[in-house]
């Protein structure tokens, strides 16, 4: 019995990066992994509420999604939100990116409608949803809020929620700023990942 948990115990030290927290193990479902320069914000998506804005987040991620490119006016597929950053940030509010321009003008070169559902709300943190400049003009840009915002509902498609690095977002909302609420020192997405756990 000792000698075997001294063996947990080596291998845990070896190890240090292995998580022994059941909790820290997602659920079956398809996620987002922000790696961004003040840490990783992992998303869960909501595929059934919001099928058409998920799979043009999938898309856009993993460079599948025909997009435009603002400055070259060159229709492209790669990945479309690493290097990008976070261009807006509001404490008691949210962080916003997917701009290809940084200055929360640019898009993907498309948009599309809006998707509502009974279920979701912005009834807490965490809600991962699109920007959009009035019904119908989702694209690529948006936001995670750091706090409940019902006064978004019915007006911002939800299709995901953080389950890892909501502190990342209250890190992002507390970074000196300047105009228009960009962040003085970007905070860039390094990789965008999407992962299918079964």
């Amino acid at each position: 019995m000792v000698k075997g948990f001294f063996t947990f115990l080596l291998v845990f030290l070896m190890f240090p990066g292995v998580s022994l927290a059941a909790d820290k193990k997602l659920a079956p479902g398809t996620y987002v992994v922000f790696d961004t320069t003040l840490g990783k914000i992992t998303c869960v998506f909501y595929e059934k509420e919001a099928p058409k804005t998920v799979q043009n987040f999938i898309g856009l991620v993993e460079g599948t999604k025909e997009w435009e490119d603002p400055k070259t006016h060159q229709k492209v597929k790669k990945p479309f939100y690493d290097g990008l950053i976070f261009h807006r940030v509001i404490p008691n509010f949210m962080v916003q990116g997917g701009d290809p321009l940084g200055i929360g003008i640019g898009g993907p070169g498309y948009q599309f409608e809006d998707e509502f559902s009974p279920k979701l709300r912005f009834d807490g943190p965490g809600r991962l949803a699109m920007a959009n400049a009035g019904p119908g003009t989702n694209g690529s840009q948006f936001f995670i809020t750091q706090v409940p915002t019902p006064w978004l509902d019915g007006h911002h498609t939800i299709f995901g929620q953080v389950v890892e690095g909501q502190e990342i977002v209250d890190k992002m909302v507390a970074v000196p700023k300047g105009q228009n609420d960009k962040p003085i020192t970007d905070i860039v997405m390094k990789k965008v990942t999407i992962l299918r756990i079964k």
